[in-house]
């Protein structure tokens, strides 16, 4: 069975893990190519985009390929549009693994953003140290707020940026919660802001702000388009020899 796995995520990287030690299921990893040096993977990968969904779609059929999986950022939303529609037109078994979002707490203060161009306006006139936890695509939204401090993590160095009043923490996941409060210390963040990616590997810094009593600027998450799903590695290992026991009943 030939498995085509749409990757990034750390549900990803542990279903690379379970898959590279099956045997008759022969699995590639797709990643987007957003950083310059992934983490290492036990199974063969394949670095950059399709050419949307029609270029999915040819690699889904020019690759034999049996069951496609989807297991790539909450945002990632046109890979996802991609993947349901290449599947969809082939008739593709397809499964997503979404991991549900973080709900808030008590003692959370977050408020809800439609797009990041929101979230600057919202951090006022007066100048704040804001941490940016967010991907270097995003940041060009906070150019027309040039009086704040602020602070980027990010796995690759994110370039040239817009903004003058910048520092530039290059590190990979997962981060917990008793370095995520030292990190807002150490900086005197007074804001953060970033996604509701879900999951644990990221969620320290959600408790770090509860706890410090840190506004969090939250945007919401995109709409996805429907999929069977599961929200665990777990689950989709279970989906996965469902499927392949029944493609070897059939002879396939």
């Amino acid at each position: 069975m030939k498995v085509l796995l749409l990757g990034g995520t750390t549900e990803a990287a542990a279903l690379a893990r379970a898959l590279a030690g099956v045997p008759d299921i022969d699995t590639t990893l797709s990643l987007a190519g957003r950083t310059k040096n992934p983490a290492s993977s036990p199974l063969p990968t394949r670095v950059g985009g399709f050419g949307g969904a029609a270029g999915l779609q040819a690699y889904l059929a020019e690759n034999a390929i049996d069951l496609l999986i989807d297991a790539t950022h909450p945002y990632a939303a046109q890979i996802a549009q991609n993947a349901a529609e290449a599947a969809a037109e082939i008739g593709l078994p397809m499964l997503a693994v979404r991991r549900p979002p973080w709900e808030p707490k008590k003692g959370d203060r977050w408020q809800i953003v439609s797009e990041f161009g929101e979230a600057a306006d919202l951090l006022g006139a007066a100048p704040r140290r804001v941490f940016l936890a967010l991907g270097r695509l995003e940041l060009d939204a906070f150019a027309k707020a040039p009086q704040h401090d602020y602070l980027i993590r990010s796995v690759d160095h994110p370039g040239p940026l817009p903004m003058p009043n910048v520092t530039v923490i290059t590190a990979r996941g997962p981060f917990d919660f008793a370095s995520e409060e030292a990190l807002l210390r150490k900086h005197g963040i007074e804001v953060l802001v970033c996604k509701n990616s879900g999951g644990n590997a990221t969620y320290g810094k959600i408790e770090a702000a509860r706890k410090l009593g840190l506004p969090v600027l939250m945007l919401v998450r995109p709409s996805l388009p429907w999929a069977e799903t599961v929200e665990t590695p777990e689950a989709a290992m279970a989906w996965l020899r469902t499927r392949h026991e029944a493609l070897a009943r059939r002879g396939v």
